[in-house]
């Protein structure tokens, strides 16, 4: 499956945005621009069809109505989630979910609305939610006697996955227990271990290529293993090159920042089909790896058919010059909200790409902030 397009209304930093997605998407712009908040409406449909999240806990996670809908919204304005999808049969489904709270600050679902291809397959509120109002406090999508004709979609959006793994938390494996699929790594490892006893082979597989790939940017690391101690908490064990031989065992808390967010990275892309969000995976890694990051997102992608959407500052990670124009969405501030424009549909920049500069030279300095270089008199 992959997001063919996404339409939001009064999300976050914005008040209208409509944007095309491909199967590699870069997202471009100075810091709080709403990188991060656009990856997090995909989140939100995948929270809204966890089976163990629903809407109510969806919209509490992020504060509340009041903390989503955005700032530049008229009064009292729905907040509106829309995303056309393509499943692995080649069938385009429209999702829209569109909500707002009660007097009770409760979140109230205002409108839900499903097609598959030009035909409707849903449509809120219906005569039961006339009827029941509090029908109204969840979405169809999240439950199953209501979402049987769109089930697909349901199934497919809970498979969304997000990363933004901070290596601290891998370091501390024991806050992993009662985690599950945290997207900041708390249980990385648990998820390892997981895979390690219910699909070795695969789980052993993917150790080997993490490895190998590892090696390339830790050429010290010679092996890498998986371990439960006498307490049952999964560690990582690397060996590195020591002048006594097998002297050289470390564990992950000995692990540098790089290595446990690069190998993170690696299992996220080899981890499933389903649309994956990325979180500036730039992150404590040397340049001369990032830049090598989107090759191996878009040979992966082709692999097993898997759309990868990343946000970044990167100037390397830009420096590919096989990223397109229609890749690349450029994320501007306005008065009005953030808004967002794909690269290729910006003719200065389209006119500097066919000039011959980088992807980086040319959408990265029109995401700059315009006073940056008054930091440099912060000391006067």
């Amino acid at each position: 499956m992959r997001f063919f397009a996404l339409t939001l209304e009064n999300w976050r930093n914005f008040r209208t945005v409509k944007v095309p997605l491909q199967d590699r998407m870069f997202l471009v712009g100075p810091n709080a621009a709403g990188k991060s908040n656009l990856l997090d409406s995909m989140r939100f449909l995948r929270d809204l069809a966890d089976p163990q999240g629903g809407f109510q806990r969806a919209v509490q996670q992020r504060g509340g109505v009041s903390q989503i809908r955005s700032l530049h919204a008229r009064q009292y304005s729905d907040v509106i989630v829309s995303a056309v999808i393509d499943d692995a049969e080649g069938q385009r489904w429209t999702y829209m979910v569109a909500f707002s709270q009660d007097n009770n600050r409760r979140p109230v679902v205002r409108a839900e609305k499903v097609y598959r291809g030009d035909r409707q397959v849903l449509e809120r509120p219906d005569g039961k939610d006339r009827e029941d109002p509090n029908r109204l406090s969840q979405t169809a999508l999240e439950q199953v006697n209501s979402n049987k004709d769109f089930r697909a979609v349901a199934e497919m959006l809970a498979q969304v996955r997000y990363l933004h793994l901070v290596p601290q938390l891998v370091r501390e494996p024991e806050r992993s227990v009662g985690r599950s699929r945290d997207p900041y790594g708390g249980d990385f490892l648990e998820q390892l271990a997981r895979l390690q006893k219910e699909r070795k082979k695969t789980f052993d597989s993917r150790m080997r290529r993490i490895r190998d790939a590892l090696r390339v940017a830790v050429p010290q690391l010679k092996d890498l293993k998986l371990e439960r101690d006498t307490r049952g908490v999964p560690h990582l064990r690397g060996l590195y090159e020591h002048w006594r031989p097998r002297a050289g065992w470390q564990t992950e808390d000995q692990f540098s920042d790089g290595t446990l967010r690069l190998m993170g990275l690696l299992w996220a892309l080899l981890d499933g089909s389903a649309p994956l969000l990325l979180e500036e995976p730039e992150l404590s890694l040397h340049a001369g790896v990032v830049r090598y990051l989107p090759a191996m997102m878009a040979r992966l992608g082709r692999k097993v058919g898997r759309q990868v959407i990343v946000s970044s500052h990167s100037a390397e990670l830009l420096s590919d010059q096989a990223i397109g124009a229609e890749e690349v969405l450029l994320l501007i501030p306005s008065r009005e909200g953030t808004e967002v424009e794909v690269a290729a549909d910006n003719s200065e920049v389209v006119a500097l790409l066919e000039g011959g500069l980088p992807m980086a030279e040319a959408v990265l300095p029109r995401t700059a902030p315009k006073n940056s270089a008054q930091l440099s008199l912060f000391s006067e």
